[in-house]
């Protein structure tokens, strides 16, 4: 376990079930369809990869980093920090993320890539954590529902660390 990490709250196994899960549907969804997954950088790299992987449909990848928080506790104004590098028009497209938490800068980066007019567009979110929800706002496609607790691993961070871990676990911020 990661020094600080107290308790595994998802583990590998369970991960590999809830993104094969999450695969079946989202296959069946976009069956014939021109799909294209966005993850939002950095965290949700690691499960966009195992999704994409996962899915029996053909699929593009491209990635979108934002940031809202720019003095680190307050959300402030959306700022695209790396763009798309084509046009969403002719797709359908699933921002995949990695946790959907107060809901504010996901919101947001929605309404940004609705200006872009694609053909459909929904979000997958590896965790929801609804209980932090500041903003309307739903995901269509969820890995799984967790509590209030600050996690870590399979792609979620605590200042750039613990990315790696191959479950998702509770961090020890300790008081």
């Amino acid at each position: 376990m990661g020094e600080r990490v107290r308790e595994v709250l998802i583990s590998q196994a369970e991960i590999e079930a809830i993104v094969t899960g999450l695969a079946a549907r989202i296959s069946r969804d976009y069956e014939g369809r021109q799909l294209i997954l966005i993850g939002i950088l950095k965290g949700a790299y690691v499960f966009l990869a195992d999704l994409a992987r996962a899915l029996t449909i053909p699929c593009e990848v491209e990635f979108l980093r934002v940031s809202s928080y720019r003095n680190q506790s307050h959300p402030g104004e959306l700022e695209v920090l790396t763009d798309l590098s084509m046009p969403l028009e002719q797709y359908d497209v699933l921002v995949v993320e990695d946790i959907l938490d107060s809901g504010r800068t996901l919101s947001a980066m929605l309404r940004y890539l609705g200006e872009k007019k694609p053909r459909s567009l929904k979000l997958c979110a590896f965790l929801d954590k609804p209980s932090r929800r500041q903003t309307p706002l739903e995901a269509d496609y969820v890995g799984r529902e967790i509590p209030d607790a600050f996690v870590v691993g399979y792609g979620l961070d605590y200042a750039q660390r613990y990315r790696s871990l191959p479950y998702v676990g509770i961090l020890d911020l300790g008081t």
